[in-house]
Formats: structure tokens, C-alpha cells, sequence
């Protein structure tokens, strides 16, 4: 299984040689705002600073969805994952996805 620690935003890993490029991988979570939340966030945003409720919601979509690409390259038979990313899209109000992508490509020690 591959590990977290083997995934990055850069083309390379420094001690390593890209043996086989084994495709895109993509992980994908929809998630959206229930009405609890929203109403607890717009108490939050009368005294200002970080709306810790909408953070957790996407801390957990981020990494849900990074686990779910990490999944994928794993099935394909990877070990790492370069050019890694995320993005993320509003589809309608209060429902957004987050895709976390990059390469699968299995390494060697140089």
C-alpha cells in the first residue's frame, strides 16, 4: 500500500528515479453545508476570526479526498504520487467539491 509520505506537489523525489508513470489519479468528495452548521457559523462570524466550523468541514473534505487519491495510485500499483494538487468547485450554494489529483508513478532508489 502507499504511503502519505510519498506524495508531492514537486515532479521529483530527491534519492529516487521515476521507474514507471502509471497515470492521473483523482480523488473526489461533494460535500454540503447543513443548516446546524450554517447557523452556528453565521453566530461565529458576529465576533470575527476563523470560522472554526466551515475549517473542519474542509479539513475533512481536503483529506477525505486526498486518502481517496492515495487509494487510487495505490490500486494501480504505485508508490508515490507527484504533481499533486487540489481544486476545488462551488456546484451550487452551500454544495462544493474538492478533488485532490496528480500522477501515479512507482519509484526506485537511485
Amino acid at each position: 500500500m502507499m504511503g502519505r509520505e510519498f506524495v508531492t506537489t514537486g515532479l521529483t523525489f530527491q534519492g529516487y528515479v521515476i521507474e514507471q508513470e502509471l497515470g492521473v489519479v483523482t480523488g473526489i468528495v461533494v460535500r454540503s453545508r447543513s443548516v446546524v452548521g450554517n447557523f452556528l457559523a453565521g453566530l461565529q462570524t458576529i465576533f470575527g476570526g476563523n470560522i472554526s466550523i466551515y475549517t473542519r468541514l474542509c479539513e475533512q473534505a481536503r483529506n477525505e479526498a486526498f486518502e481517496k487519491m492515495v487509494h487510487d495510485a495505490g490500486g494501480l500499483g504505485a508508490n508515490a504520487v507527484i504533481a499533486f494538487r487540489f481544486d476545488a468547485t462551488e456546484i451550487m450554494s452551500g454544495v462544493t467539491e474538492v478533488l485532490a489529483y496528480g500522477t501515479a508513478v512507482r519509484l526506485r532508489p537511485a
